[in-house]
C-alpha cells in the first residue's frame, strides 16, 4: 500500500467532507467529526487509511447540508457581529464571514483576532467548535502554504463556534490557591439518578449557576504558566474518565481533548491570551463535572490504579482506536498519546484503553444505523401503504 502523507491525507479528506454541513442526526445537534477524525487519524500516521475511514463515516449518520449565507456579517461593524453570536440560523453568514477574513488576512491573524472573542463560548456545539478550530490549526501550521481546503475548514471551524456560541455562567478567573486535582477534589457533587441521561446534564448545565460550588470553583484555580496547567488538566480529567465508567461513554471524553485541542492552538496566539484560554477549559470542566457526575467514584485512586495496571502500549492502543473506527475513539487516543509524550503519566493510557472498551466501534454503530432505517422504512411503509427504499 502507499503511504499517504499528512497534509495529503488531511487535504484529501477534506476534499470528500466538502458538502457535508455542520451536524448530523435527526435531531440536528451533533457535531459533525469527520474533519476532526480524519485529521487525528493522519496525525496518527495512519495516512494511508483517512479515505477509506471517512468513506465509511460518512454513511454512518445522515449529515445536514452546508448552511447557505442569508444576510452578510460586517467583521468591522461589532454590533453587526455580536448580535449574531449563537445564532445557528446564521451559520453561513459566520462561515462567510470568517472566509472573507481569511481571504483578506493570514490565518494566524485571523485566529489571533476571533480566538478571544469566541473564548466565553467554548461550551459551542459540545466544544466542538473549539476543537475543531485546532484540529485545523494544526493541519495549517504543518505546511508552508495552506491550501483552499484547509483555509475553508479553518473558516467552518470557527464558524461553527461563532454559530453555536454558548456562554456559561459566571466568570472564571485564576487566582485561586489550589492545583487542579485538590479544586476537582472540593467540588460537591449533586446526587441523581445513574447514570446521567443527556437531558439531565442539559438541565444541569442550564442551572450551573444554582449549583453548589460552581461559582466559587471558578475562583478556586492557581495562576501558572498555561503549559503546565493544561498538563494538569489533561491528566487529571484522563483519570476522571477512567473513574466513571458508569455514565455515558462519550461527553467526558472532551474534557481531555478540548485542553489538549487548546494546546494546539497556544503556539500561534499571543502570550496575553493564554491565561484566559486555560480559564475557559476550566470553566467547562467545572461544568462537565457538575452536569455528568454525582459523585467522586474512584477519582482519588486514579493514579495509583493506573500504574499498577496491564495496560497496552500506545503503539497498540493507536492500532486498536484506527481497527475500531469511532470518531471520538480517535480523537481521544491521539489527544492522551500527545499529551503522554509531553509529560508522561499512565492515566492517559488507561484512558484510551477505557474509551476502546466503552464506546462502541464504527462498524456498530453503522450495523445499528442501519436496522434503525430499516425500522423507520417498515413503520413508514405500514403506515402509508407506500413501499420507500432502504
Amino acid at each position: 500500500m502507499t503511504k499517504v502523507g499528512y497534509s495529503d491525507a488531511v487535504n484529501d479528506a477534506l476534499e470528500r467532507l466538502d458538502d457535508l454541513g455542520y451536524e448530523r442526526g435527526i435531531q440536528g445537534d451533533l457535531a459533525n467529526h469527520g474533519p476532526m477524525g480524519a485529521e487525528a487519524l493522519a496525525a496518527l500516521g495512519h495516512g494511508d487509511k483517512v479515505a477509506s475511514w471517512v468513506e465509511v463515516y460518512r454513511t454512518a449518520m445522515p449529515h445536514h447540508d452546508p448552511p447557505s449565507p442569508r444576510f452578510a456579517l460586517d467583521a468591522a461593524d461589532e454590533s453587526s457581529w455580536r448580535s449574531a453570536l449563537g445564532s445557528f440560523d446564521r451559520a453561513g453568514d459566520w462561515e462567510q464571514l470568517m472566509a472573507r477574513e481569511l481571504a483578506e488576512a493570514p490565518w494566524q491573524t485571523v485566529l489571533a483576532r476571533w480566538w478571544p472573542r469566541l473564548l466565553p463560548g467554548m461550551l459551542a456545539g459540545f466544544t466542538h467548535g473549539t476543537i475543531r478550530t485546532a484540529h485545523a490549526v494544526r493541519s495549517l501550521a504543518a505546511v508552508p502554504e495552506p491550501s483552499p481546503l484547509q483555509l475553508t475548514e479553518l473558516a467552518r471551524a470557527l464558524g461553527y463556534w461563532a454559530a453555536r456560541f454558548t456562554r456559561l455562567p459566571g466568570k472564571p478567573r485564576l487566582g485561586g490557591q489550589q492545583g487542579v486535582t485538590s479544586a476537582v477534589a472540593a467540588l460537591p457533587r449533586l446526587r441523581g439518578e445513574v447514570p446521567v441521561t443527556p437531558p439531565v446534564a442539559a438541565k444541569r448545565l442550564q442551572t450551573l449557576d444554582t449549583m453548589p460550588g460552581y461559582l466559587e470553583g471558578l475562583e478556586e484555580l492557581a495562576p501558572g504558566d498555561a503549559q503546565w496547567l493544561l498538563s494538569e488538566m489533561t491528566s487529571e480529567f484522563a483519570g476522571v474518565y477512567v473513574a466513571h465508567d458508569e455514565i455515558f461513554a462519550v461527553p467526558m471524553v472532551h474534557t481531555v481533548t478540548l485542553p489538549a485541542a487548546v494546546r494546539l492552538v497556544l503556539p500561534y496566539l499571543p502570550a496575553e491570551q493564554h491565561t484566559a484560554s486555560v480559564e475557559a477549559v476550566w470553566q467547562v470542566h467545572l461544568a462537565f463535572l457538575l452536569a455528568f457526575t454525582r459523585d467522586r467514584r474512584g477519582e482519588a485512586d486514579m493514579i495509583r490504579a493506573a500504574t499498577d495496571a496491564d495496560l497496552p502500549s500506545f503503539d497498540e492502543l493507536s492500532a486498536r482506536s484506527v481497527e475500531h473506527g469511532d470518531e471520538h475513539v480517535i480523537k481521544f487516543t491521539e489527544a492522551c498519546l500527545r499529551e503522554n509524550l509531553l509529560r508522561p503519566d499512565r492515566r492517559f493510557a488507561a484512558a484510551a484503553f477505557a474509551a476502546l472498551q466503552r464506546i462502541e466501534s464504527s462498524r456498530e454503530a453503522h450495523a445499528q444505523t442501519t436496522l434503525s432505517t430499516m425500522a423507520t422504512s417498515r413503520s413508514a411503509t405500514a403506515s402509508t401503504g407506500s413501499a420507500r427504499p432502504v
